[in-house]
């Protein structure tokens, strides 16, 4: 059941991860939805505590979120 929700999670984030038509949009809506996939695996996981999965997950996410922006911009080649 944990690797069910851990999945869906995930799946989630990326699906949702880098949604806006701005930088500013692009990495908070990243770092939004990093902080709840943090917060979940956080939570189900047990090795670490809600909080500190969420802001991991929000920085992780704000930073995905910036290169969807970049690449979408055309200032990545890869």
């Amino acid at each position: 059941m944990k690797t069910l929700i851990l999945a869906g999670t995930a799946s989630a984030a990326l699906a949702l991860a880098g949604c806006g038509d701005t930088t500013l949009e692009r990495t908070l809506s990243g770092g939004a939805f990093g902080a709840a996939t943090g917060a979940v695996v956080g939570a189900v996981t047990g090795g670490l505590s809600v909080g500190l999965g969420a802001g991991i997950g929000a920085g992780i996410g704000a930073l995905g979120g910036l290169i969807v922006d970049q690449k979408k911009k055309g200032n990545i080649d890869w």
